[in-house]
């Protein structure tokens, strides 16, 4: 089950999906990057996710998408002019015998796809460029 968590950081909000995984691991997908997380003996289960309110905060969110293992791509779900909106499937990743939906960090355009079906990509490679919809042009009259 993936559940979705708001924390700051040095400042900064950001939003985190996270997925449990076996052996006690979770992966935790912020702004596109997935991360293997394995929490120390002890600490019990994660806290309960806050959910986001209307508001939000003013930080802009990056469009690169990238993913912080190597990995092959398996599906490209998109294409270059495409729109795509926040949380939306965008690639599948096969990574440690496991395919991941990798999602959009942001609503946009899809300017840059710099990978396709059957590639085996690098760890921190930027794989997909979003340019994040405008939030001042977003309704005009």
């Amino acid at each position: 089950m993936t559940e979705t968590y708001d924390i700051e950081i040095d400042g900064e909000t950001y939003s985190i999906l996270i997925d449990e995984m076996e052996g006690g691991q979770l992966r935790a997908t912020v702004s596109g990057a997935e991360y293997i997380v394995k929490l120390p003996e002890g600490t019990g289960a994660a806290p309960a996710p806050r959910r986001r309110s209307g508001g939000g905060g003013s930080r802009v969110k990056s469009g690169t998408v990238s993913t912080s293992i190597p990995g092959k791509i398996v599906t490209l779900e998109i294409s270059e002019g495409e729109e795509v909106v926040e949380g939306q499937v965008i690639l599948i990743l096969e990574a440690m015998k496991m395919q991941n939906e990798v999602t959009a960090p942001v609503s946009g355009t899809i300017t840059s796809v710099n990978c396709s079906e059957g590639d085996n990509v690098e760890a921190n490679m930027a794989l997909v460029v979003i340019e994040p919809k405008s939030e001042e042009g977003d309704e005009i009259e």
